[in-house]
Parts: structure tokens; C-alpha cells; sequence
């Protein structure tokens, strides 16, 4: 071997550890903390600076999970630097845990990855935002439930009063502080000297020390503190923070708890219980069965609103009286009538119409919608409810102004329900085939994932995850909401089946088949270390996929596994049936689903009595007169019965019709303000005797003419409720057909979901923001030559070349015949600065056209732009 290859030296900073990354480890913190790819930055010294910013660092803090959160806490309260072995130690403790030791490489792995945590095992350092965020302060308590350290809590302690601690628990004193202060702490933290100190207290006193162990760590003594108390303040076991408080110091409270940070670590996710198992055939048919009702449901309630819906608050949303007419309608309850208006509005099947008089509406999409065969129309459905940020469940609440949030208004958006989703659905999926999960593991799991997000605090705050390491502590936080919600909502929608994921439901995921039996249950329980190796730094390890399972599915991506739920829900569908059962006592049965064309034609025919399996429709004189307005003739309408009932027609139902047309029509209702016509004068003789026709305004202009006061519609209305069948007659006198025209509003587009802060990039965007930031970072702290009485050009100094312009131009002549690259400072048009790296090409009239290693392309600058050049260092080998 003639050379030996030279260790990497440790890094200094983060944006060096940054520089050690090759592409893909940087493209993957860049898709983990999507926030710092806005704006792209312009080098990895400016990447690091970005993520080490407060708002980035609460994000990024935000989606750990609840070990890799307590692996950061343990940092927080460690040295700094901390080596691994020292941090194991506190998230073990004295006697080790196989379980932490085992997790413990992959969370400090997530923790580089993300950039919170850079250095290599010997020396980790927590970033510092990151550091203060979750260090202890009386402000802001640790979830460790440690105080400051001896050195911090004596910062303002008289010298003398140290030196006397010292001497009491058998110290030499020192001739200053600091080395006093060292001293205690060296005792503190040796385990053997610290249990002889302990052992020299009083039983009593030690009570004091164990109230406090856990935390919080500080307590209130009197100006004149018992024995007890003084014992402990003479040792140093307590020192005092402000008059009349005192606080148990972190090496103290750590040999006490035998070196864990935390009273209880959770290296492992808690497992999802089944509730209860099904046969998978049975969870199918019954989630089928439910998407028939959703599809049903839904389309009863746009047909119910086909002539225009409610209107719209001034405020916006529904008004709290047409929910509960809605629900009524619907037959369900209030919460359910809401996610069934939300779940419309999210498919883009119901918006308002934006007039004047502002309601509610079908969209032209709903027409579209309803041609469409019914799994497709379910996967619509359900892709939208799966990736809708707005939150039905809500409803009925207050928001921060104390105001009701009512369906369809503002402030229902949650950004994490779509994620929460998700993430339920994936447990479920975990689950044996056919186990429905029980709902409180699913919380459990819920907040052992995303801890802070459980606890609704931001860090900082004190509320960074359960001060005992369980993240189950009580509170009724949004993402269990999110997750019981989920849970009822997927049931109703079908997804689910007596609780349990169904086979379309998977593939709505877009999930394989589940495996076999034996391994449809992964174990959590991370891999035992093998080696050193396991605790290699990032940067010596592949990059480790996001898993597909918890990442939004591409929108092609999506509208193939909608094609895959579809497949297989459509079997399970039941046929849509052509026929109808009718009965002597004027209802009809459909004993199943029909078919378009008839169901259109029977609601207009006959009003529906009762749903269920089977529906039943009631025909009466007023439904009857409802299809002879809508154009239908009585011989129509007994050759449609004819032709789609499995029963002879009854009796009475075709004298139901039969009379009903015999008098339709007889009476004619115009605009006069409006006018009756009647060839037979004794009928209009009759309607003017009649009390009830008072409120009409009637006097008889001819024979066969009465003049009304009120308008056409009411006079119709007015004549039906005294026994009439009027008809509407045009100027022209002919009959007017009422079909009942569906209101539609205008194109409506389905509302967007609101996205949890930046977007995560796509493969495109991360490998160009890649490659500018490589280059910018080329720029900025590539080393150029020295002048003559330079002391040293360096690297990355951040000031921009500075030569005349005939020495520029010399420079950039010479780079084009050599081939070379230069480092010039380029100011543009709006004045900003920046260095850049180029390979000049050709220099003429006032441009030089060169590559640009910063842009990676070809670019000509103006040479007048240029502040300077400088030429690169030769690279040392």
C-alpha cells in the first residue's frame, strides 16, 4: 500500500456535516423538512442557517415521534458535545434497557437526517434552537423533569457561600468559584462518592429529595428552612434559585434516578389491539352495503335540494335550522347530516351558486357525477373524504372567536386530517385481516407518534410531549378526534365493515393485498444492533426510503388505486333492478336498487313512505298530479306501471289515475294578476261559495273567467288545497308543463385542501434545488489565489471580488484561451449580490458568455455587472 487514505476530519458546524452528505441524503432531509427548500437556498452554509431557525426547528420537532422526541430531550439536558455512549446511558439508565439500545441508533439517525442533531458518536451536538427549546428553565419545564445544572444554579451564589458547600460535603476548598463549582459537579456525578454523601443523610431529608427526583424540580422553603431542608442546602443536594425557592440539581436528581432522563422510555410503538375479528367476506359484503348507502344518501340529499337549496349565511356555511331540516330529510342525526353536506362539498358535487340571494346547489359535476357506474361514483366519494382537510366533526363547536362553526363555513379546515386519515387507515391495515381495531390503542399509537401534536404545545412552551415518556397523558387532543372521527366516518362511507378494513378500502390506499396470515402482523420492535457499525454517522449509511404507507399517494398514483377500489367493490354492489312491486293499498316496493330511468320516474309518480332495504313508495292524488304536470299523460302513465311491475297493477291505483286525470287540467290558471278559465260555469259558481277561496281575491269577469288578486302560483296552490286540479295555461292558452328543472350553479371547482405548511418537493424540484445549492455552496467557499500581498484568500470569507474593470477583463480573456474557471461577485439588475463559479466561454462586446457552475447552464453577464474575479486555488491532492 504506497498511500493511506486520510480520515475525514470531524466536522465543526452543521453546514460542514451538511458538506459530508451526497445527494440523496441531502434530497432526503430536504423532502422531510420541506420548508427549507423555500426559497431555495443559495448554499449549504445558508441551508444550515435556515435549519437552525426557530419556526423550522418546531416544525421539524413536530413530526418526531415520541422516542426520537425523548432521545432529543436527553440530549438537551446531556454535555454538549454528548458522546453516544453517554446518551444511551440516559435513556437507559444505569442498568440498560435491550429495548433502548436497540431503537436508540435509529432515532439518532432520524435526528441527523433531519438536521437537529450533527457530529459523530463521539461528539453529538443538538443544534442550538433546538438545545434551548427543550432544555430546562423555570419558564419552560423540561418532560424530563430535570432542573439546571450545579454550574448553572450557583451562577449567581456568593463565592464564599460555595466554598462552604464544598467544605461541608468533604471538598478541599479553592481559591475561586469556577473550580469550586467543578469540583461539586465532579462528586455529583460519581456514582460511588455521591451514594457515601447520601448515605450521610438523614432519612427524612432524603423525602425531600425523592418528591422532587422526577419533577418539578423546585420547591418553596421558609426564610428559616427545617433541619431536614437545611441539611440538604448544606450539602449542595438543594440549591437556591430566587428567596424562598430551591432547586434539586440535574446531577443530583440523575444519580437518583439511576442515570434516566426520563421516568418512563418508550423505545417501541405501542401495539393496535383488535377489538373484535370477522370473517374478511362478511367485513366486505358489510362495507359494500354501506357504499350503497353513501351513494344513496348522497344523492338524496342533492335531489332534495334540486330546486335550490338553503342559503348561505351571511358569514357563510349552513345556518343551524337547515342542518336539522336537512337531517330530518336524511333521517339521521345533525353530526351525520353535516359530514354528509361536507363530504358532497369536498367531492365537488355541492357549492353555493354566488348570487344575489346566495343557496346551496348541485354542481354541473353532480350531472356528471350520476351517469357514472355506482363503485366509480363511491371512489369519488371517498377519494375526496380521504384527502379533505375540512373536519365535519367540528361542527356544532366554537372556534377562537367563540363562534358556532356551522357545516359548509369557514374554520372547518384542520390540516392534519388528512395525514390522521391516513395513518388510522394504514394501522387498520396492519391489523389481521378481517380485526377491527380498538379505538383507544389507536389514540395510543396516534400520540406515541406524533407526541407534541398530542399534547397540542408547541416546544418550548412546556408541553413538548408527556413529561413521564408515556404521550398518553389524558385530553381529549385533536389527532384522537381526528381518529375517532375517522374511524365512524369510514364506516359510514364504507370503507370499513363492522370496523375492519376492507378489501377496497386497501386498495383505495393504494395497498397491496394483504400478505398471508403469518405476516400480516410486522413486528415495531426495531432490530437488535449488530455492531459498531449500527452506530455509523448518517452519512456512512444509505438513505432510508420514506415508507409508502405514510406519504399522500401522486394524483396518478391515486387515480389508480381509485380504479383498483372500484374493481373490486363493483362485485359486491348489488345490480340495480328494472322492476316493481305494487300493492292493493297504493305503495309500491322496490326491493332493491333501480334502475336510473325508473327511480327518476317514480319519484316524480309517488312519494317515498320508507327506506331501508327495501323501499316503499306511496302513490296519492297529489304525486299523481305531480307527473301529469310534469307533462305525463294517464295512458303513460298506466304503460309504465305495466311495464315494470312484477304484480298486476291494482284497481285502485288505476282509478287513482284515471280520476285524477279526468279532472286535471279542467280548471286553467293565467296572469292576469292571475285568472281561472273554466268551460263549466257551475264549478266556478262553486268555487266562489266556497269560504276558503276568500283569501284568493276571486270575482268573475265572464261566464267561464274568474279574476284573482293573488299570483299564478298561489292561486294554483291556493284551488289544490280546496280539492281542485288546476293547470297552468300560457298567454297562448296552452297547458304549461311544470317538470321540476334541477337548479345548478355555475362550473364549481371541490375545494382545495389546505395544505400543513410547505408542499413536500417532488423528485424534480429536489434534484435542481440540489444542484443549485452544490454550486452556490462551490461558489462561496471555493479557495482562490492569492494576490500579491494577500495574506490569504481563504474560503467562504462571503466578500465579493474586487479587481478594476481592465483587470477583469484581462482575467476573463485569459480564462477563455486556458480553459479555467474563476470566482467572480455579480450584482443584478435589482442590485442583489452574489459569488458565482464560471467557465468563461467567449468575451465580446461588453458580455462574457460563460458556464455557469452555479445555475448549472450557460448564462452572459454584462462585464460592467462584475465586481471582480479571482482565480481558483489549484486543488490540493
Amino acid at each position: 500500500m504506497s498511500t493511506e487514505e486520510k480520515p475525514a476530519a470531524a466536522p465543526r458546524s452543521l453546514a460542514e456535516a451538511l458538506r459530508g452528505r451526497d445527494d440523496a441524503e441531502l434530497a432526503a432531509l430536504l423532502r422531510s423538512r420541506p420548508d427549507l427548500v423555500t426559497p431555495v437556498p443559495t448554499d449549504l452554509t445558508q441551508l444550515a442557517t435556515r435549519a437552525g431557525t426557530r419556526a423550522s426547528v418546531v416544525r421539524a420537532l413536530d413530526r418526531l415521534d415520541l422516542f426520537t422526541l425523548q432521545t432529543a430531550q436527553a440530549l438537551a439536558v446531556a454535555a454538549d458535545p454528548a458522546s453516544y455512549d453517554e446518551l444511551l446511558g440516559l435513556l437507559a439508565g444505569d442498568e440498560g434497557d435491550r429495548a433502548v439500545s436497540a431503537a436508540l441508533p435509529g432515532a439518532v439517525r432520524t435526528l441527523r437526517e433531519q438536521a437537529l442533531v450533527w457530529g459523530d458518536d463521539d461528539r453529538l451536538r443538538l443544534v442550538r434552537t433546538a438545545r434551548e427549546l427543550l432544555s430546562p428553565s423555570p419558564q419552560h419545564p423540561s418532560p424530563t423533569g430535570l432542573g439546571p445544572t450545579v454550574r448553572e444554579a450557583t451562577a449567581g451564589m456568593s463565592p464564599g457561600r460555595i466554598q462552604e458547600i464544598v467544605t461541608t460535603v468533604g471538598l478541599p476548598s479553592t481559591h475561586d468559584s469556577v473550580s469550586a463549582v467543578a469540583a461539586l459537579t465532579g462528586l455529583f456525578t460519581d456514582r460511588e462518592r455521591m451514594a457515601e454523601l447520601l448515605a450521610e443523610v438523614p432519612f427524612e431529608s432524603l423525602e425531600v429529595l425523592e418528591r422532587l427526583v422526577w419533577g418539578p424540580p423546585y420547591g418553596q422553603v421558609t426564610a428559616d428552612p427545617a433541619t431536614r431542608l437545611r441539611r440538604l442546602l448544606d450539602r449542595g443536594l438543594l440549591l437556591p434559585t430566587a428567596p424562598g425557592t430551591v432547586v434539586l440539581p440535574r446531577e443530583v436528581a440523575l444519580h437518583l434516578r439511576g442515570g434516566r432522563a426520563h421516568r418512563t422510555v418508550e423505545p417501541v410503538p405501542p401495539p393496535v389491539g383488535a377489538a373484535a375479528t370477522h370473517p374478511p367476506q362478511v367485513v366486505d359484503a358489510t362495507a359494500a352495503g354501506q357504499a350503497y348507502t353513501a351513494l344513496a344518501t348522497v344523492e338524496e340529499l342533492l335531489k332534495d335540494w334540486d330546486e335550490g337549496g338553503p342559503a348561505v349565511l351571511r358569514s357563510g356555511g349552513l345556518s343551524l335550522r337547515d342542518l336539522k331540516r336537512t337531517a330530518v330529510a336524511l333521517d339521521v342525526t345533525e353530526p351525520v347530516a353535516a359530514f354528509w353536506v361536507e363530504l358532497a362539498y369536498a367531492a365537488g358535487l355541492l357549492a353555493s351558486d354566488g348570487e344575489a340571494d346566495e343557496r346551496y346547489a348541485a354542481t354541473p359535476a353532480y350531472d356528471t357525477w350520476r351517469e357514472r357506474p355506482a363503485a366509480e361514483r363511491w371512489t369519488t366519494l371517498a377519494a375526496a373524504w380521504l384527502t379533505a382537510t375540512r373536519t365535519p366533526g367540528l361542527v356544532g363547536g366554537r372556534d377562537a372567536k367563540d363562534h358556532t362553526l356551522s357545516a359548509l363555513g369557514p374554520g372547518l379546515d384542520r390540516s392534519a386530517a388528512p395525514e390522521v386519515r391516513r395513518r388510522v387507515l394504514t394501522l387498520l391495515a396492519g391489523l389481521p385481516e378481517g380485526a377491527a381495531p380498538d379505538a383507544g390503542s389507536v389514540s395510543e399509537r396516534l400520540r406515541w407518534e406524533r407526541p407534541l401534536r398530542a399534547t397540542g404545545g408547541a416546544a418550548g412552551s412546556g408541553s413538548t410531549g408527556s413529561g413521564t415518556g408515556s404521550g398518553s397523558g389524558g385530553g381529549d387532543d385533536l389527532r384522537s378526534r381526528l381518529a375517532r372521527w375517522t374511524l365512524t366516518e369510514a364506516e359510514m362511507l364504507g370503507v370499513t365493515g363492522r370496523g375492519a378494513l376492507s378489501a377496497h378500502g386497501r386498495a383505495l390506499l393504494g395497498m397491496p393485498a394483504p400478505a398471508p396470515k403469518a405476516h400480516a402482523e410486522r413486528t415495531d420492535r426495531p432490530p437488535e444492533p449488530t455492531g459498531p457499525g449500527d452506530r455509523l454517522p448518517v452519512h456512512h449509511r444509505p438513505a432510508v426510503p420514506p415508507s409508502p404507507l405514510l406519504t399522500a399517494l401522486t394524483p396518478a398514483e391515486q387515480a389508480a388505486a381509485s380504479a383498483a377500489a372500484a374493481r373490486l367493490l363493483a362485485p359486491q354492489l348489488p345490480e340495480p333492478l328494472d322492476h316493481v312491486l305494487l300493492q292493493a293499498d297504493l305503495t309500491a316496493v322496490a326491493p332493491g336498487p333501480l334502475q336510473r330511468p325508473l327511480a327518476d320516474m317514480l319519484g316524480v309518480l309517488a312519494d317515498v313512505e320508507s327506506k331501508g332495504g327495501a323501499t316503499v313508495y306511496r302513490f296519492t292524488p297529489g304525486s299523481v298530479r305531480r307527473a301529469l304536470d310534469a307533462g305525463r299523460a294517464a295512458t303513460d302513465l298506466h304503460a309504465f306501471l305495466a311495464a315494470h311491475s312484477r304484480t298486476p297493477v291494482p284497481q285502485p291505483l288505476t282509478y287513482l289515475i284515471d280520476d285524477v286525470a279526468r279532472r286535471h287540467g279542467h280548471l286553467r290558471v293565467g296572469a292576469a294578476s292571475a285568472y281561472v278559465r273554466c268551460d263549466d260555469d257551475a264549478m266556478l259558481n262553486e268555487i266562489l261559495a266556497d269560504k276558503r277561496a276568500a283569501g284568493l281575491g276571486l270575482r268573475r269577469l265572464a261566464p267561464t273567467v274568474l279574476a284573482a288578486q293573488a299570483d299564478p302560483a298561489g292561486l294554483l296552490e291556493g284551488l289544490r288545497q280546496m280539492g281542485f286540479a288546476p293547470a297552468a295555461e300560457s298567454a297562448e292558452g296552452d297547458v304549461l308543463i311544470t317538470r321540476t328543472d334541477a337548479r345548478r350553479t355555475p362550473p364549481r371547482a371541490a375545494p382545495e385542501p389546505v395544505p400543513e405548511g410547505p408542499p413536500v418537493p417532488d423528485d424534480t424540484l429536489l434534484a435542481a434545488a440540489i444542484r443549485a445549492v452544490r454550486a452556490g455552496d462551490l461558489a462561496s467557499t471555493a479557495p482562490r489565489k492569492a494576490k500579491a500581498g494577500e495574506a490569504d484568500a481563504g474560503a467562504g470569507s462571503g466578500e465579493l471580488p474586487r479587481t478594476g474593470s481592465a483587470e477583469t477583463l484581462a482575467t476573463v480573456q485569459a480564462a477563455v484561451l486556458t480553459g479555467e474557471s474563476l470566482w467572480i461577485g455579480y450584482v443584478n439588475a435589482e442590485g442583489a449580490a452574489s459569488q458565482r463559479v464560471i467557465a468563461p466561454v467567449r468575451v465580446e462586446g461588453g458580455f462574457v458568455t460563460a458556464y455557469d457552475h452555479t445555475a448549472d447552464e450557460v448564462r452572459t453577464y454584462p462585464l460592467h455587472r462584475i465586481t471582480g474575479v479571482a482565480e481558483l486555488a489549484d486543488d490540493e491532492n
